[in-house]
């Protein structure tokens, strides 16, 4: 299955956004602050919905997870999108957030198990599993990204007030929109009416 999310933002129309890496999957799910209009973790069965939507896809049925794990996976996402901003906008590294994601990783994650597919293999999860795994799952993932090969990727989208947060995987490292047939053309449209422009004066 291809990855990513069907957005369908309150401006209108309808985009698949891929983040690019687990722990940014995260931040489709709301945010702190002016981002609080876009959560869609309000209870335990919201985290397990969000486990078959991101690139783990889970069996939202097969995930458990309580209050308290529920509390912890958003206390992690909003530091996460502190985090976010700062490497995409230049500030200071939120105090506390290595101690926050180094303990959410410390936790099992998710264990894989490998299915013949005939010709080849598939990774499956061993079910069921926790809020607490899928905690660690994104937490191991921030360690990964940002101590690997693309640890200077993460970039906000250029569109005009868009903000979305992903991490660019592609060969060249030129990726600059979260999506071409949203911001991307959205831009390249602007761009030209611009150029069309009367000169003032």
């Amino acid at each position: 299955m291809e990855p990513g999310f069907v957005l369908r933002p309150p401006s209108g129309g309808v985009f698949r956004f891929d983040p690019g890496t687990l722990w940014l999957d995260l931040l489709v799910s709301g945010g702190p602050g002016e981002l609080a209009v876009f959560e869609t973790l309000h209870t335990p069965a919201d985290a397990a919905t969000w486990s078959g939507l991101c690139r783990l896809r889970l069996d939202p049925a097969w995930v458990h997870v309580t209050a308290g794990e529920l509390a912890a996976l958003v206390r992690l996402r909003d530091g996460l999108w502190e985090l976010a901003w700062a490497l995409t906008r230049g500030r200071a590294i939120p105090p506390g957030i290595a101690a926050l994601v180094g303990d959410a990783a410390a936790q099992p994650p998710p264990a894989p198990r490998l299915r013949a597919t005939g010709p080849g293999f598939a990774r499956e999860w061993t079910l069921p599993v926790t809020g607490t795994q899928l905690l660690s799952a994104v937490a191991r993932d921030v360690v990964d990204v940002l101590t690997g090969p693309h640890a200077d990727r993460v970039r906000e989208c250029g569109g005009h007030r868009c903000g979305l947060v992903f991490l660019d995987t592609s060969r060249p490292g030129s990726r600059r929109w979260c999506s071409m047939e949203r911001c991307g053309n959205r831009s390249k449209v602007r761009a030209l009416r611009e150029r069309r422009a009367p000169d003032a004066g």
